[in-house]
């Protein structure tokens, strides 16, 4: 059964801009990333901490699961 990566929030965020999302604004640990695709934006936030715990790194992929089709990003986030 494949497991959760160990990630920090620069990981996750430097994943994301190789699906077109750019650092839109950062307020305290959190940054917001925005694309626009089709005409609509799409909006993340994701925490910068060092290592993201497993309940926070899975809610992010399933927020991640609205914009980018599983199939890609999957690898990034878990093992196999």
């Amino acid at each position: 059964m494949p497991k959760l990566r160990v990630l920090s929030g620069k990981d996750v965020v430097a994943i994301l801009e190789t699906f077109g999302f750019a650092v839109e604004r950062q307020r305290g640990s959190h940054v917001k990333l925005r694309r626009l695709q089709n005409g609509a934006r799409q909006t993340l936030t994701i925490p910068l901490h060092t290592e993201l715990d497993k309940g926070t790194l899975r809610a992010i992929y399933h927020q991640i699961l609205r914009y980018i089709p599983e199939k890609d990003i999957r690898l990034h986030v878990y093992t196999e």
